[in-house]
């Protein structure tokens, strides 16, 4: 056997589930060589081996968010920081803008990201009124949490071209109040036209935001991502972003691309020009799937139901492509050239439209494990969870939002909708490899509350939904791992450490086995390897 680069002991090795803890493993190259004893590992090293004493933690395979944004991530971290756990007031949200606005040049951009108007003390969308008065000599876009809908001042308006003429376009909304006068609110395409006017970002301040963003990933011990919609925030830049992040090792995680293919926002022709498809890649970053929009969020009542939102009868969200042929064409499209689909969908109304154009590509065109996955499909009913296991097509949903917003959600469905949501417990039952993610931005990174939902189901505030759906910490650590692996055809190259897989490991304070879940939350990864190198290092209190 190879001699070893490295050898980790003095802890707990979790290798998997179904799999024993170990005392040590080894690594040579980029791949576990070997685990077992501490003796056993320890015959294998030599004079150059690199030993590291887990001091009794607790190391696991490294964690894969299955679903995530870095490059926006890192990008709108120069963004002003409108997040609840930073702002929990409309004057503190507009103070932050008029702070941003003094040290901009008049006429710049002032944006913002991160706002949830459930958790403001106002409970409601700021104005554009509010908005113009806080920064009269600027445009000023702010994003909510979801990323699917924000709100513009009078200046960004009217740089949009945008006024009280301007009708909502088909799968979108430009709000108004009740006297015809725009409030700067706008949802899903209803935001084309100002997200058309938004400046624009150099290839380096791209690169630096992958870089930026991949970075805080690893201090959380995720190693792996999905980048959710290279395209969507700079067209064909995205990629030529992320081809010079790698090629200059500016490329932090293991990122799977999922590439724009939208009807409004779309790289894919140009992709298909190059000879890009599913697959392409190397172990750092490989091409994904195609991503396609069918509706918005819940929060923000766009998610396209088959019900009315509670108390707002006749509103059933936004379906951003209501022709289910126009949808069945651009899914044919992509799955008879080889690409597996990554359709956002929330709603039951949307996740039927796509289980139908999934549907009739598979029987045009069999391809049995292409893996076609619905993002989020948080709200599905049980004729669908049939179709699904029939289908073979992936959920690849966040338990962060039953987290993060559960509480909020009290407000636009009723409690056993919530409760049967994201059901978890019945997707590993009926073996559907459920991944683990967090759609950050959208909610924060940190895979704790994750762990911590999909085990307890529940929200930030304690309210539990849909307890039936709980899962033990080991099936959530195998979905965080191997699930996520398997959403992207990787289960044989990550999720376990066993020899041959990648040696991707993260090291936590405590064994997330043995704790109690209230425990989960106050968990710390002090350490990250990604291919046996130490990439991420805790620093010791002072």
């Amino acid at each position: 056997m190879a001699q070893a680069d490295l050898v980790l002991e003095g802890g707990t090795i979790w290798c998997g589930a179904g799999l024993p803890a170990v005392e040590a493993l080894a690594v040579a190259g980029d791949r576990v060589l070997a685990t077992g004893t501490a003796e056993e590992m320890r015959a294998l090293a030599g004079p150059t081996t690199r030993r590291i004493d887990l001091r009794g933690r607790f190391a696991m395979p490294g964690l894969y968010d299955a679903h995530m944004h870095l490059l926006p991530l890192g990008v709108w971290m120069s963004h002003v920081d409108l997040r609840p756990s930073v702002v929990g007031t409309l004057d503190g949200l507009l103070a932050a803008l008029r702070d941003r606005a003094a040290v901009t040049p008049e006429g710049g951009w002032v944006l913002g990201r991160g706002f949830n108007h459930f958790l403001l003390d106002v409970k409601r969308f700021p104005h554009r009124d509010e908005l113009d008065a806080a920064c009269p000599d600027h445009p000023v876009y702010i994003v909510r949490t979801d990323g699917h809908s924000g709100v513009a001042n009078s200046r960004a308006l009217a740089l949009a071209g945008i006024s009280e003429a301007t009708p909502s376009p088909e799968g979108g909304l430009i709000e108004r109040d009740d006297a015809g006068r725009l409030t700067g609110m706008l949802a899903e395409t209803g935001r084309e036209p100002l997200l058309a006017v938004l400046p624009e970002y150099s290839i380096d301040e791209l690169v630096d935001g992958i870089e930026r963003a991949g970075r805080v990933l690893l201090s959380h011990g995720i190693t792996s991502c999905m980048e959710a919609a290279i395209g969507l925030l700079d067209g064909w830049n995205d990629m030529l972003a992320y081809r010079r992040a790698h090629a200059e090792g500016r490329l932090p995680v293991r990122t799977y691309g999922c590439v724009m293919g939208d009807k409004t926002r779309s790289i894919l022709d140009q992709a298909m020009a190059e000879g890009l498809v599913t697959g392409k890649g190397d172990a750092m970053f490989r091409i994904g799937p195609v991503k396609i929009f069918t509706d918005g969020s819940a929060g923000s009542k766009t998610a396209a139901m088959t019900w009315d939102y509670k108390g707002d009868p006749g509103n059933k969200g936004l379906l951003c492509i209501p022709d289910q042929a126009e949808l069945d064409a651009m899914v044919r499209t992509a799955h008879d050239a080889g690409w597996q689909m990554g359709i956002h969908a929330i709603g039951d109304a949307a996740i039927e439209e796509v289980l139908n154009a999934i549907e009739a590509a598979l029987q045009a065109t069999p391809a049995p494990d292409r893996r076609h996955r619905i993002e989020h499909c948080g709200w599905l009913r049980p004729d669908q969870m049939d179709r699904l296991v029939r289908l073979g097509v992936l959920p690849v949903a966040q338990a962060s939002f039953l987290y993060w917003f559960g509480d909020n959600y009290a407000t636009v469905a009723e409690a056993d909708r919530i409760a049967a949501s994201h059901p978890f417990r019945d997707w590993v039952d009926r073996g559907v490899n459920p991944s683990a993610s967090t759609d950050c931005p959208v909610t924060e990174i940190d895979p704790r509350p994750v762990i911590y939902n999909m085990v307890t189901r529940k929200t930030q505030g304690g309210t539990v939904f849909g307890p039936e759906q709980r899962l033990s910490v080991e099936e959530t650590l195998h979905a965080y791992t191997v699930g996520s692996a398997h959403a992207s055809h990787d289960e044989a190259e990550k999720g376990r450490l066993v020899p041959g897989q990648l040696a991707d490991i993260a090291v936590f304070d405590r064994d997330l086995r043995r704790i109690d879940p209230e425990e989960i939350l106050g968990a710390v990864c002090e350490m990250t390897l990604l291919g046996g190198k130490v990439v991420h290092e805790r620093e010791a209190p002072a």
